[in-house]
């Protein structure tokens, strides 16, 4: 399992413009095969940061998205709304800690 965030800075004006993109396309992204999970995080203290937080069997699966159509169509059209150059950290699971239990309501 791989982990991809991508970390973006928008212009401030540009956000709703991003939201509306990613609505979009965000149910196509998570249909490409290997992606699990797709979703999006907002910077508590910059409102125009945002992350997506992604999810894929492999990274021939990342790779293979990254070098599909629908990727270049949807990263060009976010590109141009970049105040700042993006970040991005392929990342895999090392530890999981568990759910702590809920105490038992005798």
């Amino acid at each position: 399992m791989l982990i991809r965030i991508v970390r973006m800075t928008f212009q401030e004006d540009k956000t709703a413009e991003f939201l509306e993109l990613f609505r979009q396309t965000k149910d196509s992204i998570r249909a490409f095969e290997g992606c699990n999970h797709v979703e999006l995080l907002q910077d508590m203290d910059q409102p125009n940061v945002y992350s997506t937080y992604s999810l894929w069997d492999s990274e021939n699966d990342l790779n293979n998205y990254r070098h599909s159509a629908l990727f270049g169509t949807v990263w060009k059209a976010t590109k141009a709304l970049f105040a700042d150059k993006p970040q991005a950290w392929s990342m895999q699971r090392i530890e999981v800690m568990p759910q702590p239990k809920s105490p038992s309501i005798h």
